[in-house]
């Protein structure tokens, strides 16, 4: 199989980038899937309905989030209406919506995608070792499901190294996001598993973080409340990697960045 999955979308830059060109590369890459971190696709704050639909019929077959799943209001209604949207594995019981999901590509194949958010510097949620334990056990790979990814939502690399070698060898591929920057560390780990502790955006890198740059660099100097954070809005880069897998064993073969558009060296 192959799956593209794509850093957090950040704005309206971010929408674009991963709108204009995830149909293409789904065509000319042959992808299977295609997953998107769209936490901060809202003006930089949580996603709406409609841009999930947005997305959706832009080519990205499953939304996984994070820390800022909430910040629209709407989003609490709807998410348990959309399957394809993920949250956090690991927030309480009760809390709406789905934190994994089960899939099948147009060729029949079952990919399973796991959404976990961290602890350390994060909020205070489940065990995320514990709760994506009890999520793999229901799956066997390269037996009832094809490809298994996690995306790991969180701000300590120690924390999401420490989730890809506790999954290794159980899943195809263990992904982090939320610090918006890309790492150079994308490598098969010994027991198969594919492994990046960040994959970047998808926005504008004229920017902090994908904020406007300006706002950012003053509250930083003044340290007092400033104007409000918005996303920098010049041409986005569509930040991701490609994974693939061994039909047989569900294990990765290979794992490469691909950027496309903006102010990055493009890898595609």
């Amino acid at each position: 199989m192959k799956v593209l999955f794509c850093g957090d979308i950040v704005g309206r830059s971010g929408r674009e980038a991963v709108t204009r060109n995830v149909p293409r590369l789904r065509r000319d890459l042959e992808l299977d899937f295609v997953v998107a971190n769209g936490e901060n696709a809202a003006a930089g704050f949580g996603i709406t309905a409609k841009i999930c639909a947005e997305l959706h019929n832009g080519g990205v077959d499953c939304i996984t989030t994070g820390n800022h799943v909430w910040d629209q209001r709407d989003i609490v209604s709807y998410i348990a209406q959309d399957k394809r949207l993920l949250r956090p594995v690991n927030y309480p019981p009760g809390t709406p919506g789905w934190g994994a999901n089960l899939f099948e590509t147009a060729r029949g194949q079952k990919i399973v995608i796991v959404n976990v958010m961290c602890r350390l510097f994060m909020d205070a949620l489940d065990d995320p070792f514990r709760t994506v334990d009890l999520e793999l056990a229901k799956y066997g790979l390269g037996r009832s499901a094809h490809f298994i990814l996690v995306d790991v939502h969180g701000e300590a690399t120690s924390e999401k190294q420490s989730m890809g070698h506790h999954c290794d060898g159980r899943t195809t591929a263990v992904l982090g996001t939320h610090s918006h920057i890309p790492t150079a560390d994308h490598w098969i780990l010994p027991a198969g598993t594919a492994y990046q502790t960040d994959v970047g955006m998808c926005g504008d890198y004229d920017s902090v973080i994908g904020m406007k740059k300006d706002v950012a660099v003053q509250r930083f100097i003044k340290k007092i409340p400033g104007e409000r954070l918005s996303p920098a809005t010049g041409e986005g880069t569509l930040c991701a990697v490609l994974v693939e897998s061994d039909d047989k064993t569900g294990l990765a073969r290979s794992i490469r960045p691909v950027r496309v558009g903006g102010r990055l060296s493009p890898t595609e």
